[in-house]
């Protein structure tokens, strides 16, 4: 390979500062005017009113979702007590059955 001039690395360092000097507030500007745009709320007024029925369909399921759990949970509670009035109470003195 071929001796490295002397003034490459000179050239290649003001090349640099020169780039980062240009394009340093260009980026800045052009990342200022993407976050801009990004703040002005993008959605326009149909996206934002199928949201909103969304929004509103969700929350009318889960409101019919804890009806029905309050249903169960009554319905469970209701069974368990018929199934204790069924049983007879276990007398903790009597013996277990035995086989003969």
């Amino acid at each position: 390979m071929g001796e490295l001039s002397p003034f490459a690395v000179p050239i290649t360092m003001f090349v640099m500062i020169g780039v980062t000097v240009i394009f340093y507030p260009v980026t800045r500007a052009w990342a200022r005017r993407m976050d801009a745009e990004a703040q002005r709320g993008g959605l326009n007024a149909d996206v934002q009113s199928r949201l909103q029925r969304i929004e509103q369909a969700v929350d009318a399921i889960a409101l019919e979702v804890e009806r029905i759990s309050e249903g169960q949970r009554f319905t469970t509670r209701l069974l368990s007590e018929r199934a204790a009035e069924r049983l007879p109470a276990a007398d903790a003195t009597a013996e277990p059955p035995t086989r003969s």
